[in-house]
Parts: structure tokens; sequence; C-alpha cells
């Protein structure tokens, strides 16, 4: 029987689950995927069961190599930014 994930892995995966979910060009997946990850790792912080921590780990391990590819596909298909996203504002000489 291994182990169950340290505190540190657990953290290393929350990272990387959030900054592949940042990086879809879709502003509505986006914050759908931002959203979807921080309950998921809420429900493993609050887990006192180690075997079931384990096997949430191993699950979002899984979502996470699915959510990487989805981004891609994402990005090679993003359309437009939408009015809700923040836009660059123009520079001006007076800006200078």
């Amino acid at each position: 029987m291994s182990n169950q994930p340290s505190r540190r892995a657990i953290l290393s995966l929350y990272h990387s689950t959030l900054r592949t979910s940042k990086s879809f060009s879709s502003y509505n997946f986006r914050n759908y995927f931002i959203r979807r990850s921080k309950d998921t790792f809420r429900v493993i912080q609050s887990e006192s069961d180690p075997a079931r921590v384990k096997s949430l780990y191993a699950e979002a391990t899984r979502e996470l190599a699915a959510l990487r590819r989805s981004a891609i596909v994402n990005q090679l298909y993003g359309g437009s930014r939408l009015a809700v996203e923040g836009q660059k504002p123009e520079m001006t000489r007076a800006d200078t």
C-alpha cells in the first residue's frame, strides 16, 4: 500500500491545474475550469480519509492531462475577445 500524496504534491497539482485553466483563450471555458479546479481541490483539502485523498488525487491528475489537451485545442480555435473581458487600452502620444 503506497502513501497518500503529500501536501506539497497536492498544492503543486493545484497550481498546475489553475495555470492550465488560465491558458484557455475562451472566456467562458477559462472561468468554468478555474471555478471547477478550486472546487475540486477544496474537496481534497477537506477530506480526512487517506484512501479517499489518494483516489481524488489520482482523478485530479487524470483530469489535468485532459485539461491540458483541451486547452491546446481551445487555443488553436479561439475566437475573438468578449465584451466582458478586459480590453487593452489604446496608447496615445500623450500617454508616453
